[in-house]
């Protein structure tokens, strides 16, 4: 059976890609940029996790190419090089 209702998930400027499947990533993140700029939300968290290093790679690579992002680093407070902190332009 398909659920034709998408599960809906907290805009709150903290996205836990683990939640996610990997294939969906590409689309995912620029919604979610968009979706936190719509509701004021200029800094964003993003949780990849540590691992390899290549969903890290993936999401910077999409960061890189966002007209939104200011700019992009590792979160140095919470979860160290697992997770990557946004700086959105303000519309």
């Amino acid at each position: 059976m398909t659920d034709d209702n998408p599960t809906q998930f907290p805009i709150d400027g903290t996205i836990d890609l683990h939640t996610f499947e990997p294939k969906d990533i590409k689309s995912l993140i620029p919604d979610y940029i968009e979706a936190c700029i719509e509701k004021d939300i200029f800094q964003i968290r993003i949780i990849h996790g540590k691992g390899a290093g290549t969903l890290r790679k993936i999401v910077q690579s999409i960061l890189d190419k966002n007209p939104n992002v200011i700019r992009y680093g590792q979160d140095n407070i919470q979860g160290g090089w697992g997770a990557t902190v946004v700086e959105l332009k303000k519309q």
